[in-house]
């Protein structure tokens, strides 16, 4: 029961994030690296920031929690992530929330689940890190087949139909962008792994299981944070774009289009670090965690990617492929449950 629980609280903040594209798209008058700064404000620095509070509300707490073992090691691969976070939005931007999340969390799945287990020791050919790599092979591959809907998808739109679903769609630049996103996406999982010291000291101190995670994502938002803040800042400059910021007329709607985007965002951190706290029952589950949220990632943001008409026009082998890809992954978010 207490897996079940977990696995909804995780599908709760995966539906947040995937949603979390939704108000951007809403922004108006303002340049890619503008929204995307303000609302990485909110997603890496100010979200993060009240998460730990409510692990630890007294503040001398969390400064003595940010100065043990790993904080180093968890910003440092928060600034690995942010480049992943950048191009993460430009897969976003050439290949639609449907396409672009599916082939860069798939990549971010596999590294991001493995990794971990590698550096840890795990042996992948035997016993739960057999069932851990099979999880991962069957979610890359219900990926893989939604990633092949998306090319079938493609080849049967002309080019106004691919401008009028996604302004700037580029099915290569994209493809490129997404798998760079994706592997080094997969360092925010490296990161909070780096950050165990982190969560034992928070614990020590009084967080509670639920909560104890957010000090750890916290630093690692944090790198992220420096990556893109210097690349959109640079971007503003080279093209001119700083005064989308003294916009009035649309600058209140676009910060809380921003702050809107920001919290959905973090959710599924948030999410993640509480449904881990009822996996930590099942060590397999708990390795496995960072591939369901990817993998409930790509669900939800094919939803949204239907809702929003991206998918419109498909026929139904378009379609039939994509709901295949779609049901393996609700199968490997069960598959170490059923293995058990």
């Amino acid at each position: 029961m207490e897996i079940l629980i977990g696995l909804i609280i995780i599908a709760i903040g995966s539906f947040c994030q995937s949603s979390s594209y939704v108000p951007i798209q809403k922004i108006k008058d303002w340049s890619w690296e503008s929204f995307w700064l303000v609302q990485g404000v909110f997603a890496w620095l100010l979200f993060p920031l009240v998460g730990s509070f409510i692990a630890l509300p007294n503040i001398s707490d969390l400064f003595q929690v940010w100065s043990v073992e790993g904080v180093a090691g968890a910003i440092i691969y928060g600034i690995l992530w942010g480049v992943g976070g950048l191009t993460f939005g430009l897969s976003m931007r050439y290949l639609g929330v449907a396409l672009g999340q599916s082939i860069a969390l798939g990549t971010c799945s596999a590294f991001g689940t493995l990794l971990p287990a590698i550096f840890g020791g795990k042996d992948l050919f035997y016993g739960e890190g057999l069932i851990l790599l099979i999880g991962v092979c069957i979610t890359i591959a219900g990926i893989s087949v939604i990633g092949f809907a998306g090319s079938l998808r493609a080849a049967n739109m002309s080019e106004e139909d691919k401008k009028a679903a996604i302004k700037d769609f580029a099915l290569t630049k994209g493809l490129l962008v997404a798998l760079l996103a994706g592997v080094m996406s997969a360092c925010f999982n490296l990161g909070l792994d780096a950050g165990s010291a982190i969560k034992a000291k928070a614990i020590e101190l009084g967080a509670k299981d639920l909560f104890a995670l957010n000090p750890v994502i916290m630093l690692v938002t944090l790198g992220g944070f420096f990556t893109n803040a210097v690349f959109c800042i640079y971007q503003n400059i080279k093209n001119k774009t700083i005064s989308d910021y003294s916009k009035k007329e649309v600058f209140g709607n676009n910060v809380l289009l921003c702050a809107l985007a920001g919290v959905l965002w973090y959710m599924q951190f948030f999410g993640l670090g509480v449904g881990e706290s009822f996996l930590a029952g099942s060590s397999v589950m708990l390795a496995f965690s960072w591939s369901i949220l990817m993998s409930l990632n790509v669900t939800f943001s094919n939803v949204w990617g239907i809702i929003l008409k991206e998918w419109k026009g498909c026929n139904n082998k378009i379609l039939t492929t994509l709901i295949i890809g779609l049901a393996i992954l609700v199968f490997a978010t069960f598959f170490p449950t059923l293995m058990k």
